[in-house]
């Protein structure tokens, strides 16, 4: 099962969304509370990235009887330094940002720690490509 939304940078009033559908669709699939509330926690924190920091992004979600991948696609500044951006309590968010609660430099690494795979691409200048693999059954 393969699903998409679009998501777009600075519309924090939606950030969440693509999150909240796919945890409706897991807990209809009878898959497990911890497997959902990983992937919801990785889903949100990568989809709040695409709001924080790019102009537009689209979320691919493909659902299967072992797992699900999610694949974040942005355009936007792209991200200079992975391996800093990796570092927790690191964040370039604006001052906006981070004063209505987002940008405190948890995301990537709370996405990685949530994640059975991870792997993240950027170009700087043209945006970032996240994907997040999450099995069913250990």
């Amino acid at each position: 099962m393969l699903t998409e939304y679009n998501v777009e940078g600075g519309d924090f009033t939606r950030a969440g969304y693509a999150s909240s559908q796919i945890k409706k669709t897991l807990k209809n699939l009878n898959i497990s509370p911890e497997i959902i509330k990983r992937v919801v926690v990785a889903l949100y924190e990568a989809e709040v990235n695409i709001v924080a920091h790019a102009f537009k992004g689209v979320i691919s979600a493909d659902i299967s009887n072992s797992g699900i991948k999610l694949v974040l696609e942005d355009e936007g500044p792209g991200i200079p330094d992975i391996d800093m951006a990796m570092t927790k309590g690191y964040s370039t968010a604006s001052s906006r940002v981070r004063e209505m609660g987002f940008g405190a430099g948890m995301g990537l690494p709370n996405i990685k720690d949530n994640a059975d795979r991870f792997n993240i691409v950027s170009r700087v200048g043209e945006g970032t490509r996240v994907t997040i693999e999450i099995d069913f059954a250990g």
